[in-house]
């Protein structure tokens, strides 16, 4: 009967700590998913995708000119013509000079205008780049300003401004061509505190200011006509609220597992008394 009784209490104990530690992974796996304040589907990119997806993309995208649009304009022509090619490139006259362009660009005004040496005011703005190349090289030829233009153009402030939870940069894309995704990277990544479903990029169109929600977990960002960025567009970002940022998200955690903690201490404590009573 002793060796019965030794076992039965035995077994008693044996049942008693596997209770226990299944109450103790409960707890902490509770505690685990309260403090777990966002998951892998919030922040992952392009969820819907996979191996093997294809989705068209528009590769022929150009950026078209815009009032305030800062141009690099170069022209060149046969070496018995270079000297007379030399007035148009204001980037290597001298800053001493009087010229009105910041940095010897060529500045698009309010009216979407520049002026341009000897042809005067051009209309610039919902031009391609390379659309108002073509319309230089004419207008020097057909002028007999140059028998044999070589022109180019470059965006000299191709630039995406980014404001919200992540802080305000700007960084400058220097192939004048820029995707949605290609700039979160650029900007150096999105925290797992920014909502993926509250980005927005503004852009004027036309004199108003125009906003768009994209969502990179998804492919449909792919379609979005904003995914394809244009110069001076802005990036912003928030937080999903206000309970999930750093220091708020850090107390939390700490909440649940002091929780945890407690709840514990007070289980290993009634084990304890229960062994001593047996």
């Amino acid at each position: 009967m002793l060796i019965f009784h030794s076992i039965n209490i035995g077994t008693k104990k044996y049942n008693t700590m596997k209770h226990t530690f299944k109450t103790l992974l409960i707890a902490l796996c509770t505690t685990l998913a309260f403090a777990s304040c966002v998951t892998p589907s919030q922040v992952n990119y392009l969820q819907d995708m996979r191996h093997g997806s294809q989705i068209e993309l528009e590769n022929k995208f150009q950026a078209v000119i815009c009032p305030y649009d800062e141009l690099d304009i170069y022209v060149f022509s046969s070496d018995d013509e270079q000297k007379l090619a030399s007035p148009f490139n204001i980037s290597t006259i001298s800053s001493g000079t009087q010229n009105p362009n910041r940095r010897g660009a060529y500045l698009v005004d309010v009216n979407g205008n520049i002026q341009f040496p000897i042809l005067g005011e051009i209309h610039v703005a919902g031009l391609t780049r390379l659309q108002l190349q073509d319309t230089l090289k004419y207008k020097l030829e057909s002028g007999n300003l140059l028998s044999s233009a070589v022109v180019m153009v470059r965006f000299a402030n191709f630039k995406i401004f980014f404001l919200g939870a992540e802080g305000g940069k700007c960084i400058t894309i220097s192939n004048e061509r820029c995707t949605f995704l290609e700039a979160l990277a650029l900007s150096g990544d999105l925290s797992i505190y920014t909502s993926r479903s509250k980005i927005a990029v503004m852009r004027e169109v036309d004199g108003k200011m125009v906003m768009r929600y994209l969502d990179p977990r998804s492919s449909s960002v792919f379609q979005d006509p904003f995914f394809m960025l244009q110069q001076n567009d802005i990036i912003l970002t928030q937080n999903y609220n206000t309970a999930t940022t750093r220091n708020e998200a850090r107390n939390f955690i700490g909440m649940w597992v002091s929780t945890a903690m407690s709840s514990i201490t007070l289980i290993l404590t009634v084990i304890n008394l229960l062994n001593k009573k047996n």
